[in-house]
């Protein structure tokens, strides 16, 4: 079973990317190890907790507002497949070999 890390300050939007999690079969965590990152970018260390999980090779999702096009283009940049909040849950799920909704 894959363990996914979510990072997201929303606790309302945190509970409903590790409901995606748990409906494909994956364990959402909040410690070590796991095998896949979500990462809510417009943090003060988004950027640097991307790169350092990249550098392990740890899959990385990272989200934030679709007028954030620089810090989506960052996330990119850096390793990470990002996309804008809208399409996280979708993305999540393929991510995780569930088929999309």
């Amino acid at each position: 079973m894959k363990r996914v890390l979510v990072e997201c300050h929303d606790l309302f939007f945190r509970g409903k990317l590790q409901e995606t999690v748990r409906g494909a079969g994956a364990e959402p965590v909040r410690d070590e190890p796991f095998d896949m990152a979500v990462i809510e970018l417009g943090t003060p260390n988004a950027e640097m907790r991307i790169r350092e999980l990249v550098q392990r090779r740890v899959a990385v999702l990272a989200f934030g507002s679709h007028v954030a096009a620089a810090a989506l283009r960052a996330a990119r940049d850096l390793g990470a497949r990002a996309v804008p909040n809208s399409e996280v849950e979708r993305a999540l799920r393929h991510a995780l070999g569930s088929p999309a909704r």
